[in-house]
């Protein structure tokens, strides 16, 4: 007998790379709790977000859409109100969706002023919060980030005795050097120094606290909660035991070429030049910010053995879902790159653990799915999971759970797809280009990685002979490369041709053969050539009317009027 998933624990960290789990390979920097999770459930090799960017990557995790769908195409760059978020397909369900942490979403201010909705009101919150009931919202503080401030972290540190004008800042975020000097943890070569605040009082740990202080309260109504940590990302400072943790040496080795240098692509040679990605360059910077960054992981799995110990006492991992994932990656210095804005694997490709209590996920418990997955079939899932109909005219992703059964549908998906819009980048002034002319766009099929680039010749990347994406083959004439840049273009071009914008009426309604019946029943007799025309029209739907699936006959009845024409022919 299945059992049914009453809750969903949705954790994503940020900029965590996929080869910095123990159960994803990384040789030195152990992850046992999430490694257990991952025995429990299964592992996705190839999963892949939609955008390497923190804003349009989220987006597309909470709507179940691409970026070219949602529009979100930068950080900052509000979901536009009426955007239908998880919370939005969860709640006519009686499931409540709350926010733990971290968004990076803005407000669409003007849509609601537009809308004539309070911003204040619980409408008006959920359009701001990613259509999640924020039980707490933490995108970090630094005054200068434009992140909106988390008084209540603020006031925690401040009731732990921890002062000044910004703890968060001042405390969580500062590191003391070897001179006894405050030095700022955004400066990437403190990053291997511990954070002044206690480990117990740092963000992962407070944010863990308050996912369970959330399940403590939360009922009986059935709830997705959005786990959300701002770590691993930067500043990668973390307090004692884990700063000093690893060395240098425990780190993966830099995956840099000069042969990357020599003729480089234009785009990704402008952001060579980005501040961050000459920063990492620099002789020792990486090294501190490794050491920083491993701890930073390490501390998250400890805090997830914590929070599923909690979850153990309670017997919520009987009927709780758990994914944990992360919006993108970070290139650490790889491809003489910092922070994220390209494709390559170490950004695009994440870490994607499912845990499904159902029983039909007992065939593939341990197991590691080969199927290319994406950001935008977490949301299908959710729904998925409880019982909603599926939507494709809304969400582009659909629903991972065949897979967590042992299914493999024969008509899954042949290329993951992930964009970019470096319009707000250094590299766009670099080139003088118009911002509508600053886009990548990614084509992987699991081998060939196609990048089309606005204005500038394509990428092409084969992973079999080239693990680590070394040698642009944009520019060679072997058949065989030219070939597949075509092959990987017209898929490209394929998924950019499907419309995605129909999102009030489904492909479900315009199937369904009585609509025409409908129409005439209101009085709008189109093509009929006289009353005996109608009068067959009628009879034929007639016998169906009663059957309809209830979501397309209230979809029709919207088309078509609610009333039902009375004269007689």
């Amino acid at each position: 007998m299945t059992q049914r998933v009453k809750n969903i624990l949705f954790i994503m960290s940020d900029q965590l790379r996929a080869d910095h789990l123990s159960c994803y390979g990384h040789p030195k920097l152990q992850t046992p709790h999430l490694d257990g999770l991952a025995k429990r459930g299964v592992i996705f090799d190839n999963a892949y977000v939609q955008s390497p960017v923190c804003g349009p990557s989220r987006m597309s995790y909470y709507t179940g859409r691409y970026m070219q769908s949602h529009g979100v195409s930068w950080n900052f760059v509000p979901l536009k109100a009426g955007e239908m978020t998880l919370g939005d397909h969860l709640r006519p369900l009686g499931v409540r969706s709350v926010l733990i942490g971290k968004t990076h979403m803005r407000g669409d201010s003007s849509g609601m002023s537009r809308l004539g909705i309070d911003p204040e009101s619980q409408i008006g919150i959920r359009i701001a919060e990613c259509g999640f009931d924020p039980y707490e919202r933490d995108d970090g503080i630094h005054p200068f980030s434009g992140h909106d401030p988390n008084p209540n972290y603020n006031l925690y540190l401040r009731k732990q005795g921890f002062g000044g004008d910004n703890p968060w800042e001042e405390w969580a975020n500062t590191v003391v050097d070897e001179q006894g000097q405050f030095r700022s943890g955004w400066y990437l070569k403190y990053s291997h120094l511990p954070a002044r605040i206690p480990n117990e009082h740092s963000e992962t740990p407070y944010t863990t606290r308050r996912a369970m202080d959330f399940m403590r309260e939360a009922g009986d109504q059935p709830w997705v909660a959005h786990l959300s940590f701002i770590k691993p990302h930067w500043p990668y400072v973390v307090p004692k035991p884990y700063a000093g943790m690893y060395k240098p040496e425990d780190a993966l080795p830099v995956v840099r070429s000069e042969e990357e240098l020599k003729d480089p692509h234009p785009v990704y040679a402008a952001m060579t030049h980005h501040r961050v990605s000459r920063t990492f360059a620099k002789p020792g910077v990486r090294d501190a910010v490794m050491v920083g960054y491993m701890g930073l992981v390490k501390q998250i799995d400890d805090e997830m053995g914590k929070l599923f110990a909690f979850m153990e006492e309670r017997g919520l991992m009987d009927n709780t879902m758990i994914v944990f994932c992360a919006d993108h990656g970070d290139f650490l210095g790889d491809h003489w790159l910092g922070d994220k804005e390209l494709f390559h694997q170490p950004v695009v490709r994440t870490p994607l653990i499912i845990y499904d209590p159902d029983t039909r996920a007992d065939a593939t418990r341990g197991t590691r799915c080969q199927a290319l997955v994406e950001a935008v079939d977490i949301a299908p899932t959710f729904l998925d999971v409880y019982g909603g109909n599926p939507v494709p005219h809304i969400m582009d992703g659909r629903s991972l759970r065949p897979l967590l059964f042992g299914q493999t549908p024969t008509d899954w998906r042949n290329i993951a797809v992930c964009e970019c819009d470096y319009a707000f980048q250094d590299a766009r002034i670099e080139l003088k280009q118009p911002p509508i002319d600053s886009w990548m766009r990614m084509a992987f099929d699991g081998r060939w990685k196609y990048v089309l680039c606005e204005g500038h010749r394509s990428m092409l990347f084969d992973l079999q002979s080239d693990p680590h994406e070394l040698t642009d083959l944009g520019t060679s004439a072997d058949p065989e490369h030219v070939r597949q840049r075509a092959r990987l273009h017209e898929a490209l071009f394929e998924w950019a041709r499907r419309p995605r914008q129909r999102v009030t009426v489904s492909d479900e309604m315009i199937e369904n053969t009585e609509i025409q019946a409908r129409i005439a029943e209101n009085g709008i007799l189109i093509g009929y050539a006289d009353e005996d025309d109608l009068r067959a029209q009628r009879q034929t739907f007639k016998p169906r009317y009663a059957s309809h699936n209830p979501l397309v006959k209230e979809a029709l009845d919207r088309l078509t009027g609610q009333h039902v024409a009375t004269e007689k022919v």
